[in-house]
This record gives C-alpha cells, structure tokens and sequence, in this order.
C-alpha cells in the first residue's frame, strides 16, 4: 500500500481559508468571552481528534491567560469544578453539535444557553462551534 501525499490547500484553495479565516475576524465583534472561544474550539478539536488545533488553541488559550490546569481537565469539564456554568453551557453546546447524535435534546441545551448568554451570543458560538469543526475537517483530512 502506498503512501499518498495530502493536498497542500494552502496552495490549492488559498481564497476559500482566507474566507473562512475573516469569519473569525468577524466573530470577535459579537459579545462573546474570549475565554470561552478557546475552550469551545479546543473541546470540538479534540473530539475530532485534530492535533494541529489542539496544539494551536491549546497555544492560544495560554497566552489569552488561559490556566494549564483548565486546558487539561477539558475533556472531562463535566467531571470536575473548574468551569462555571456559562462555560459548562458552551461545552454542551459544542459537543451536541459537534457529534450530532440524533437523541440529543437541543432544546434542553438552547435553554441552559439563555441562562448564561444573550441570543447574539449564542448565534456567535453556533457559529464558532460550525468553524471549529470546519477547520477540523479541513486539518484532519490532511494527516
């Protein structure tokens, strides 16, 4: 079996990334924590198990004063007492939406969401979560 060689987008598809880059730049004028964006987009990375983003956000959250010891207990946030409550709200949200499983009740999530966070915000980290796992994709298919 031969090895094949990933197709270099940054050389292929350089328009559709810088796209998809500037709704990040857009993102940032909608209200939401920063702190939250690193912790929704380093959940979804890693139950997509796409090493490039966990290493960047992982990155990213750290030098946004991000402590290790969160970063690290994020794949069991329900688990343990790190997170607050707005943040346990985004965690769910990403993962509903990032594993899509037919028998989750979004409606249960959308309403512990309205607790913690206005309708704008929670329009921008739907649109967060859909990026991150975007990139994903778009990383994973690559190794």
């Amino acid at each position: 079996m031969s090895a094949s060689i990933a197709t270099k987008y940054e050389q292929t598809i350089p328009d559709v990334l810088q796209t998809m880059a500037g709704v990040h730049q857009v993102l940032d004028n909608h209200g939401l924590d920063l702190k939250i964006r690193h912790l929704v987009q380093l959940r979804a990375s890693q139950i997509n198990r796409c090493g490039f983003c966990i290493k960047m956000h992982t990155k990213e959250a750290r030098q946004n004063g991000e402590t290790s010891e969160r970063l690290d207990r994020v794949i069991a946030w329900d688990q343990v007492n790190d997170f607050t409550d707005a943040e346990k709200a985004a965690l769910e949200w990403t993962e509903a939406l990032t594993s899509l499983h037919l028998k989750s009740d979004l409606g249960a999530i959308r309403a512990r969401l309205n607790g913690h966070f206005t309708d704008t915000e929670i329009g921008a980290l739907t649109a967060e979560i859909a990026m991150i796992n975007l990139w994903n994709r778009i990383n994973v298919s690559k190794h």
